[in-house]
């Protein structure tokens, strides 16, 4: 992979386990040289990991629609620097630009970024790996509330398994970067997207 996006908050939380995990993480894709791909923003967990890469001299690609370009919330020390219109076509560009997808720590627009581009995956319209970096246990619920969509028969099995799970870094770069992909979807007809 030499891209990542990171889906990940605008908030900084209050767990400082995550918060030094998020940094570590920041470091580690400047060590394996991995762009990253986010949000464009320098507030929140987005501006640990985007720090320690412009720290570190790594590549950045912030993607930011332009309601949110304000000078205190864009990350102008990004390597590059794209402005959407609006939030649709910023997750389109996430995608365009990333070999892989890595979720860690977040609100409601993380969690919206996992399930839309989990559907795309599901739907077979990517082969690309997402993976969940369950930092400090952050995700137990998540990864519980998918393990009931599965038993209660709402998510196929298969799906579920697609998603990379780590608490680590490191396991969870090497899941990404071994990741085998679901076949795609016999009914999807590629030519007519």
């Amino acid at each position: 992979m030499k891209s990542i996006a990171v889906f990940c908050g605008s908030s900084l939380g209050n767990d400082e386990k995550i918060i030094t995990q998020s940094k570590h993480l920041g470091k580690e894709l400047v060590t394996r040289d991995i762009a990253l791909v986010y949000g464009g923003s320098k507030i929140g967990i987005m501006g640990v990991v985007a720090d320690e890469v412009i720290n570190g001299k790594g590549k950045t690609i912030g993607i930011i629609p332009i309601f949110l370009k304000t000078k205190e919330i864009v990350n102008e020390e990004v390597t590059e620097l794209i402005v959407t219109e609006n939030m649709h076509d910023r997750k389109v560009l996430m995608y365009e630009k990333s070999d892989g997808f890595m979720v860690i720590p977040g609100g409601f627009g993380t969690m919206d970024e996992f399930f839309e581009i989990s559907t795309w995956g599901q739907l077979g319209l990517h082969t690309k790996p997402i993976g969940i970096l369950n930092s400090n246990g952050y995700y137990d619920a998540l990864i519980e509330q998918c393990k009931t969509m599965v038993d209660k028969g709402f998510l196929n099995q298969d799906n579920f398994d697609a998603i990379v799970i780590d608490e680590t870094i490191d396991g969870l770069l090497e899941k990404m970067e071994n990741f085998v992909p679901l076949p795609k979807p016999k009914w999807l007809n590629t030519e007519r997207l």
